[in-house]
């Protein structure tokens, strides 16, 4: 019956893709019987309780599989009929390219950028570990011994392939989760050495295993990826190895096809004949899309018989100690369903003297400390820089090995990762930031991409946000960073003026759940201006200061805000130009009010200045031309703050001939 499942799942698969005339057969016939293993052996899930927190996760790393998925899950009795399966990659289907998480029901996190997958299945398993280290019972056992039961004890599964562990990140990902000895993680590698330009040897050619344990992972290895009982023996060891796990299986890419083990099976349909001549091997109809009600009521059988045992076991567990140590109160687990607890931020409890000066990056340390008091599941992190970002959480405690139930990550110096962590974290229902200087966000991007493809709430933190760093040089000061955040879809981009812009930041982030933030912060003391601001930030731009007879708007953001009104009341004094100066925190939230308030705060036929020390491509749409745009378009210098500042004509005299002249 092993084979009969397995084989309904390969053809399947190829009919999707040849009925999309699209998609890679190649691991749909490699992989088919690693997931079939996987699922009716191993994987606790519930098909009538999706999100049933206690299921293991399992993540398609090696999203080209698509296919295989879909056809899996199908097999497998999740809500997915046979006409998604033949709607493969149209137009709203529930079985699109690539995974997508919210699309197709058993789909755990968008994949596809290879490695992705990997790196945020760490941050699943990390979200397990501090889970699991705050929900448990106790009993004693022989001897007087104290015995724990993990309220939430599941593993993450990923499926990966060559090309998922040749990309960085998954290295980054993979140290990071030996380091913390995440033993709930376990990969499945389809080892075919081929990848979509030939085979390995011209470009992947280390020892996987021996790399792998080097970075603190339990290795195995199983010969043969169509042995079942290998595979499920591999798989059930591992689940008893106090380490993160790899299983390299042996497979070959396009098993059964006429030009198996090529890149030519890579991607692309199956010929009518090569199909033909693949479903005469498996002995299977030559009908596209038949399905054997014997193989499925079988494959559904198998994964209820160890998946319900294990979900009634759980519901009993759960029920206890929401009686036993809860009495009663199930409100800790509020935020595993999605229920965050509510945050209320109102000035009573953010308020500083109006004489105190302040950074923003100072102001967030004092925010996130607060709201780590509030939110139980708030935590973060950063990428080796918490003494200058400023973002370690206070009496957090450190995540180690020996303590998961802790608030403070340490990533290490890797930041592509991070951004993938922080995702499966999301994913967990915890609410996550991660920091790093602005100039990095490069190495965050891909990351930062699947946050907003996902709508996942994830917070990332940025500092050192303009030239004014000086000394650090150009490699350090960053220019296109807030352009290329702005153009990312779903992404809001916050850069406060003050400490309660910051507080006004923060309100609308913990407010919102599907959308990711980055939030720019400065070194710069600034003293506070508005406290009316903590509301106004939700608006994306308000004015701060009114003039009497307008002659001209300046639209700043960060410290250059309080900049702005300087040179705006010095100009009136001097001159009486009269100038509105407005602080855009975040040009987003802007564009999504309405047409009546824009033109309110930016009304038309008045001259508009943009001041801000970054790449001029955000901020066209406020001005009539690029000489308004009081912007850096080239990389900065290595100098004294104040000399980097007077070469660019960015020191406060500069700016305000600037601005008169402009006026």
């Amino acid at each position: 019956m092993d084979t009969e499942i397995i084989n309904n799942i390969k053809v399947l698969a190829i009919d999707m893709i040849n009925e999309a005339k699209k998609g890679h057969p190649g691991i749909a016939l490699s992989s088919a019987p690693i997931i079939y293993t996987l699922f009716s052996r191993h994987l606790n899930i519930n098909t009538n309780d999706l999100t049933w927190i206690n299921r293991d996760r399992f993540i398609m790393s090696a999203g080209h599989g698509s296919a295989l998925l879909y056809a899996t899950l199908y097999m497998a009795g999740y809500p997915i009929t046979l006409d998604d399966l033949k709607d493969f990659r149209k137009l709203d289907s529930k079985t699109p390219g690539h995974p997508e998480y919210g699309k197709t029901p058993g789909v755990e996190c968008s994949t596809g950028p290879l490695g992705q997958g990997l790196a945020t299945a760490v941050g699943m398993a990390l979200a397990n570990k501090i889970v699991q280290s705050r929900f448990y019972l106790k009993e004693k056992g022989r001897f007087g011994k104290v015995l724990r039961e993990e309220i939430l004890d599941h593993n993450i599964y990923v499926l990966c392939g060559d090309g998922d562990l040749m990309e960085g990140i998954s290295y980054e990902a993979a140290s990071f989760a030996g380091n913390l000895r995440l033993n709930n993680l376990i990969v499945l590698y389809d080892s075919n050495h081929m990848s979509m330009d030939g085979n390995t040897n011209m470009t992947f050619t280390e020892n996987v295993l021996e790399r792998f344990k080097a970075l603190g992972w339990d290795t195995s290895i199983v010969n043969n990826g169509n042995d079942v009982e290998a595979i499920s023996k591999a798989i059930e060891r591992a689940k008893h190895e106090p380490k993160p796990s790899i299983i390299e299986i042996k497979t070959k890419l396009g098993d059964g096809l006429l030009k198996e083990g090529t890149k030519e099976v890579h991607s692309g349909p199956v010929s009518g004949e090569d199909a033909a001549v693949l479903k005469q091997k498996l002995g299977w109809n030559l009908t596209p899309f038949t399905v054997s009600e014997r193989a499925r009521n079988n494959f559904i059988s198998q994964i209820n018989s160890h998946s319900s045992k294990k979900y009634q076991e759980w519901a009993d567990e759960y029920r206890r100690y929401v009686n036993e140590v809860l009495d009663g109160d199930n409100s800790a687990f509020n935020f595993l369903i999605n229920k965050d607890n509510e945050i209320n931020i109102n000035l009573d409890n953010w308020v500083i003297r109006d004489d105190e000066k302040l950074s923003t990056v100072e102001s967030n340390k004092k925010l996130i400390d607060n709201i780590a008091k509030m939110m139980p599941n708030f935590i973060g992190g950063s990428a080796d820089v918490n003494a200058s970002t400023n973002t370690y959480i206070s009496n957090g405690e450190d995540i180690t090995i020996n303590n998961y139930n802790a608030r403070n990550i340490f990533f290490g110096v890797r930041e592509h990762a991070m951004g993938a962590i922080l995702n499966g974290l999301a994913l967990e229902k915890f609410r996550v930031f991660g920091s790093t200087f602005l100039a990095f966000s490069d190495y965050l991007k891909p990351s930062i991409r699947m946050s907003s493809l996902m709508k996942l709430p994830v917070t990332y933190i940025f500092t050192n946000d303009s030239i004014e760093i000086g000394t650090d040089g150009p490699t350090h000061q960053p220019i296109e960073q807030l352009a290329l955040l702005r153009a990312t879809p779903n992404l809001n981009v916050f850069r406060p003026a003050d400490f309660y812009e910051t507080v006004g930041c923060w309100k609308y982030i913990l407010s919102n759940k599907t959308t990711p933030n980055a939030l720019v912060l400065s070194k710069t003391p600034i003293n506070v201006f508005n406290k009316d601001s903590v509301d106004l930030v939700s608006k994306g731009a308000y004015i701060v200061r009114k003039e009497k007879n307008l002659h001209g708007i300046i639209i700043a953001t960060g410290r250059e805000v309080s900049i702005a009104r300087r040179i705006a009341e010095q100009l009136y004094n001097e001159s009486k130009l009269d100038i509105r100066v407005v602080s855009m925190p975040c040009q987003e939230l802007f564009m999504m009010q309405d047409e009546t308030y824009r033109n309110e705060i930016l009304p038309k036929d008045v001259r508009t200045i943009v001041i801000e020390p970054s790449s001029s491509l955000s901020w066209y749409q406020f001005v009539y031309s690029k000489k308004f745009l009081l912007t850096l378009d080239e990389f900065g210098v290595s100098g004294k703050p104040t000399d980097v500042l007077k070469h660019f004509n960015y020191d406060f005299e500069s700016l305000k001939k600037r601005v008169k002249d402009l006026l």
